[in-house]
């Protein structure tokens, strides 16, 4: 029987023959932190007595959920990092710089064939350039500082294949909601997700990004895609080092096979208060919303930042809403400057914030009041997620975010389609 990506990547780094259920020891390529768990793997890694990392150039902390610090508490766990930081001679990616499932790719720290760890749930996103990389808990990550090695059952494999043209206005965000409305927010649970197809080879690897991204929020380990042509000319352009891509074997095994026409699909948008909760958008149109926002490790790249300033262009928002935006990275930021996207969304009444997740994750930069209404670009609409348990949040692509802050109430973006 032939392997799939997650076995045949999980086999090379502990140098066995592994099939899913297996368990092994392997070697990682590359591990992280961010402000929100940095703070525990600092300590996890104290209390293991090393005396130094496995590899200085193999891991770094970012500081993105808080950046900069909303408050005392969160300012001395940003002391912290800097100073185990510069006691180890880690990396640090400090205030400003970004989010971390945007700067760990975007800096050349991981390529195809890579086995990445990262103590955040979103660390999925890289599998869009076939990396197999997943979250684990702050001391699971410490432990990986120490060694260089963790523990893995290697998952067993969903196939999804996407066939099809996109229509106009429908993007990749619609087509992940609408793949996590059939199988469920634990209907993947501790399974790797293959995404193929004509539809994948069509995207732009950012595009990509987005859907391996919530690859997490259907229960899957990893969402892995194979290198093709794009992704190796990606990688090649941000990391130094050579590419390693991984091809799932024909006669590999899979516990299921989605097939999904992407041609037949419609602006989607996940309710609260649950991801899988989606409906069209067009049947919304009654939602009145108070805050947009445009950003995160979803979808803060720079094609998303050019879609919105599209509808946007020429444009106000709607007298009373808030539309926050927040680029997902420095480098990102500075390109939307040069492009003029920046400019579209301050004269539109956009408010446009240091590169980091403090919307998506709640700590700042847009807490919701109780009662209010959020459609967001990002990853999850739980309870709480920006900030306050009585507030609602609706996730929605780029466009219909931007076309929702235009109207102030959820609309289709293909009211738009001129812009588009």
């Amino acid at each position: 029987m032939g392997k799939t990506i997650a076995e045949k990547i999980l086999s090379e780094h502990a140098k066995a023959d592994l099939k899913a259920g297996d368990i092994a020891i392997c070697d990682v390529d590359f591990c992280f932190g961010q402000d929100g768990t940095s703070s525990i793997i600092i300590d996890s890694f104290r209390k293991l007595g090393a005396a130094k990392v496995f590899d200085k150039s193999a891991f770094c902390m970012v500081i993105d959920h808080s950046a900069p610090s909303p408050n005392i508490g969160v300012s001395e766990i940003h002391k912290k990092m800097r100073t185990f930081a510069k006691e180890f001679g880690v990396g640090m990616y400090d205030i400003g710089c970004g989010v971390c499932h945007q700067l760990i790719p975007q800096k050349g720290h991981v390529t195809c064939g890579d086995l990445v760890l990262g103590a955040d749930s979103h660390t999925c996103t890289y599998g869009a350039i076939n990396v197999f990389s997943t979250g684990v808990g702050s001391t699971d990550l410490a432990i990986t500082l120490a060694s260089g090695k963790n523990w893995f059952k290697v998952p067993e494999t969903i196939s999804v294949t996407l066939k099809g043209k996109l229509p106009k206005g429908v993007y990749s965000k619609d087509i992940i909601l609408e793949i996590i409305r059939d199988i469920g927010a634990n209907g993947a649970t501790y399974k790797s997700v293959e995404f193929r197809g004509e539809a994948i080879s069509a995207m732009s690897v950012d595009s990509r990004l987005t859907i391996s991204n919530m690859a997490v929020e259907m229960g899957a380990k990893v969402g892995l895609m194979e290198a093709d042509e794009k992704t190796l000319k990606w990688v090649n352009n941000n990391c130094e080092r050579e590419p390693k891509p991984v091809k799932a074997d024909t006669n590999a095994r899979y516990v299921a096979a989605k097939i999904y026409d992407v041609s037949k699909l419609s602006p989607k948008v996940a309710k609260p208060h649950a991801v899988d909760n989606v409906e069209d958008a067009s049947k919304l149109s009654d939602i009145r919303i108070d805050q947009a926002f445009l950003g995160t490790c979803t979808n803060g790249r720079l094609e998303d930042l050019e879609v919105a300033s599209k509808i946007l262009k020429g444009k106000s928002i709607k007298t009373g809403m808030k539309f926050v935006v927040a680029p997902a990275s420095k480098e990102i930021f500075l390109e939307a400057v040069k492009k003029g996207f920046i400019d579209v969304f301050v004269k539109s009444g956009c408010m446009v914030v240091a590169p980091g997740c403090g919307p998506c994750v709640g700590t700042h930069n847009g807490v919701l009041a109780d009662g209010e209404v959020a459609i967001s670009t990002a990853n999850r609409n739980f309870k709480g997620r920006m900030g306050n348990p009585n507030s609602f949040i609706y996730l929605a692509s780029p466009a219909t975010v931007a076309a929702s802050a235009l109207t102030g109430r959820i609309t289709d973006p293909r009211e738009f389609a001129k812009r588009l």
